[in-house]
């Protein structure tokens, strides 16, 4: 795809951080299986974990190279998609100076990662349709230098109009991070697709939500080969364990979490289906996730009730337009079978 917009990336990366002589480990350099490591003071009798992981995950990386069809120089893993938030804060924001722009509601640690770092948070609502109003985000994008868009978002499940990403994608000055860790439970192209026109795109997915695998904590970013770079140079030397590298290989080698994504979605529509159908529910927002968000009577109670049956839901009364809202994971058949029969017992004690 023909470059769309292109940016002086080393331009908008922070005084400080160009300056950076970064760690650099002996085994950076290393492809050698049988070499001799006398370099980084390590136990030399194996245990099996004796020896420091590859710092740059390099067999992970041409893995999901192959899987997702980027080259690896486009490839970034964090130690969750988190810490690639907090990286890409940390190069290009100016701690109590420069200022990110996030559509409300989303994935609170975009927020948290910035007040972390001293970075002000500029908050634009979506519209009563959960979608992003063009005209009040350029009225307050000037001079933020990152702007985070949730797609499909968290906690409201839409996919926010494709359109409209590529509008901002074209008029916007500075980092455009569009973080797809629900891509999978979507019919939707992903925003990789994208890579090569715009320069300022960043694209997030994880191993948490469809692959399965939350507790290994690891997620990607897809971005210009500059922007790659500058995060490879201010992570930590070994920021993904070799135990967790061989868990994600595996996984992506072996896993047919296709299938599970699958009945994923079934469930999704069972479940809305279900919901829909109880006098103390409200409305349900369509979802290209892997949970639904609910408005319910008497919210609080509801969640109550359900902590106290041992079901454990997210309340998300608090949000912009999400007043009277509970956020519900889609679980196996048996445990949405037994939500749904808790809430029916609910209903009967509140209304008979």
């Amino acid at each position: 795809m023909k470059t769309i917009v292109s940016i002086d990336i080393e331009k908008m990366v922070r005084e400080n951080i160009k300056r950076l002589t970064p760690y650099r480990s002996a085994r950076e350099e290393v492809n050698d299986e049988d070499a001799i490591l006398l370099d980084a003071n390590e136990n030399p009798f194996p245990v099996g974990y004796n020896r420091y992981p590859d710092p740059f995950q390099r067999n992970l990386k041409s893995c999901i190279s192959k899987l997702k069809d980027i080259a690896v120089e486009n490839i970034f893993l964090g130690n969750g998609s988190d810490e690639i938030i907090d990286l890409l804060i940390r190069a290009f924001c100016n701690p109590g100076k420069d200022s990110i722009l996030i559509n409300t509601p989303t994935y609170g640690m975009y927020e948290v990662c910035a007040k972390i770092n001293d970075i002000m948070v500029i908050k634009v609502d979506l519209d009563d349709e959960f979608q992003i109003d063009l005209e009040k985000l350029f009225a307050k994008a000037n001079n933020t230098k990152i702007l985070f868009i949730c797609s499909p978002n968290n906690p409201t499940g839409n996919l926010i109009n494709q359109g409209i990403v590529l509008e901002i994608l074209k008029n916007y000055k500075g980092i455009v991070l569009i973080d797809e860790a629900y891509i999978d439970f979507a019919n939707s192209e992903s925003f990789t697709n994208y890579l090569s026109a715009y320069q300022n795109l960043v694209v997030l997915q994880t191993f948490s939500k469809a692959l399965g695998m939350a507790g290994i904590r690891m997620g990607m970013a897809f971005a210009d080969s500059k922007i790659i770079s500058i995060l490879n140079k201010i992570k930590y030397p070994y920021n993904i364990s070799q135990l967790n590298q061989k868990a994600a290989l595996h996984t992506l080698e072996d896993s047919n979490y296709k299938a599970a994504v699958e009945t994923i979605k079934q469930q999704r529509k069972w479940l809305f289906d279900q919901l829909i159908q109880l006098s103390i529910v409200l409305k349900i927002w369509p979802s290209h996730a892997n949970f639904l968000l609910v408005r319910f009577q008497n919210p609080t109670e509801v969640f109550e009730f359900l902590k106290n049956e041992g079901i454990i839901v997210r309340d998300r009364s608090f949000e912009p337009n999400c007043e009277g809202s509970l956020r519900i994971t889609i679980g196996k058949p048996l445990d949405n079978l037994l939500l749904i029969s808790c809430l029916k017992q609910y209903e009967r004690i509140k209304f008979n």
